[in-house]
């Protein structure tokens, strides 16, 4: 790849995977956390390049409209997480929870799960798409782990053999396509490119591509977290450092849902393939009610929110399900919005735990009193994703709420009283941290409130106003996913 275009794709891959091995041998907090925000840094300017420079597609590799919304997206967090990652990782050495062994596992680990999931959402090849899955969700594995504490042991574990069948059934289903592909294309990597399978896909043989799609459902949706398969997501979140839950619930599962949303546009080019539609939208259903009612029992704070991301994957999953330019513009929006939100959640959260010296929401409250600057950013953060207006957040959940009220009536009463049953609960959870008298200790905190500034001040912004660049190029995306 040549020009600019290919320069910024190029960099964009090549800067994480060098900086994980130089991060892998430099000691040193400081010189160490710098040049993390630096290769995150450097990877997103790369990115924004890709908008208005796009390189020529080849086996490999290919930009386009859909996947450079994740691309910018994805290193945009991945640089503010590094940011907030700084600090918190800074007050994590000193209380001796990581060595600094470990902490060069931890920065080079950070670069190379960027590198996966960026070479995942740029990939041409389905193939190549399933490895850097894979290869993004190891290196989540191992820094879940990285407490070394029994719990945390436990829940890296549990994702493994939970993301590995995942992975698996995956694997399975892209053998399927391939199959399906391979007597009207030809053998050879033709027959996994994704432009060559939406241009022939309506020559595929049907029950092979509707067989693949189940298990493609089953395996990527194992990733994005929806229910029933999502027991991995919250004890991730729980024992894990909070940036990896940042970039779990703000990243990864998006890039399990590129992967489904890329296949279901394969699906939708075969008129006698099974309409994904459907599929999506129960799920979505299932695991929007599912963890509104979830939300109520959670005693510890990063488990909270992580089965808030289970219901908002099920609003994202529940609107591209439904399909259409109005709800695919929805769930574009609101993946976008729902990353950039929650993601400001667990800056706050990382911090929270860090000043209390725990996650037990019954051991937290009075944080408006304590730590004003946490306590009420994160009750910004969770009036934001609530879907209060004018938060970016209602704007997506209206237009998700009335294009489903316009078409399908019936299936917005379960959506809406999902919705209102998790308002009630995060509501009540918020209350009870920090309004109120202090409980528990209190220790300073230096924290870096830019990041978690700048993502709700953005979210804000977007409930205001959406440029009309944006929108364009939002309702160009929605065409194209059917």
């Amino acid at each position: 790849m040549t020009g600019p275009g290919g320069f910024a794709l190029a960099g964009m891959l090549l800067i994480p995977l060098v900086f994980a091995g130089l991060l892998a041998l430099t000691p040193g907090y400081r010189l160490s956390a710098r040049l993390n925000v630096l290769a995150s840094a450097g990877a997103f300017l790369c990115a924004l390049v890709l908008i208005q420079q796009r390189p020529a597609p080849n086996d490999y590799l290919f930009v386009d409209d859909l996947n450079v919304v994740f691309l910018v997206l994805n290193t945009f967090i991945g640089f503010t997480t590094s940011i907030f990652s700084a600090s918190y990782i800074r007050h994590e050495l000193e209380t001796g929870r990581l060595t600094p062994v470990y902490l060069r596992f931890y920065h080079a680990m950070y670069q190379l799960m960027l590198f996966g999931m960026s070479l995942a959402l740029s990939a041409q090849n389905v193939g190549l798409m399933w490895v850097a899955v894979e290869l993004a969700t190891l290196t989540t594995v191992v820094m879940v782990g990285i407490y070394r504490t029994h719990e945390a042991i436990e829940a890296a574990w549990k994702y493994f053999i939970l993301g590995s069948v995942g992975i698996a059934l995956a694997l399975f289903g892209t053998i399927l396509v391939y199959l399906a592909a391979q007597p009207v294309i030809g053998e050879g990597l033709d027959a996994m490119s994704w432009l060559h399978l939406v241009a022939n896909a309506n020559r595929f043989d049907p029950a092979l591509l509707n067989l693949a799609f189940v298990f493609l459902l089953l395996g990527y949706g194992t990733k994005v977290g929806l229910a029933p398969l999502h027991a991995w997501l919250p004890d991730a979140h729980a024992e894990g450092p909070t940036p990896i839950s940042a970039v779990l619930s703000g990243l990864l599962l998006n890039v399990a849902l590129y992967a489904i949303l890329r296949f279901k546009v394969v699906m939708a080019a075969n008129d006698r393939a099974l309409a994904p539609g459907p599929l999506l939208v129960t799920m979505g259903l299932v695991s929007v009610l599912f963890a509104a009612l979830m939300l109520y029992r959670r005693r510890d704070i990063k488990r909270l929110f992580a089965y808030s991301s289970i219901e908002h994957m099920g609003i994202i999953a529940f609107a591209f399900g439904m399909g259409g330019p109005l709800a695919n513009f929805a769930g574009l929006l609101h993946m976008t919005m729902h990353s950039l939100t929650k993601s400001a959640i667990f800056f706050a959260v990382g911090h929270v735990a860090q000043a209390k010296g725990t996650q037990k929401l019954s051991e937290m409250g009075g944080l408006t009193v304590t730590h004003p600057a946490l306590g009420w950013g994160l009750v910004l953060g969770v009036v934001a994703i609530l879907g209060v207006p004018p938060m970016g957040v209602f704007m997506s959940e209206f237009l998700v709420v009335s294009s489903t009220f316009a078409r399908q009536p019936l299936l917005a009463i379960p959506l809406v009283l999902g919705l209102l049953i998790a308002f009630g609960a995060l509501i009540l959870r918020m209350q009870q941290v920090v309004f109120g008298e202090p409980k528990g200790v209190s220790h300073p905190v230096q924290a870096s409130y830019v990041p978690m500034i700048v993502h709700l001040a953005l979210v804000l912004a977007a409930g205001l106003y959406l440029p009309p660049a944006l929108v364009t190029w939002f309702q160009n995306v929605a065409r194209a996913l059917g």
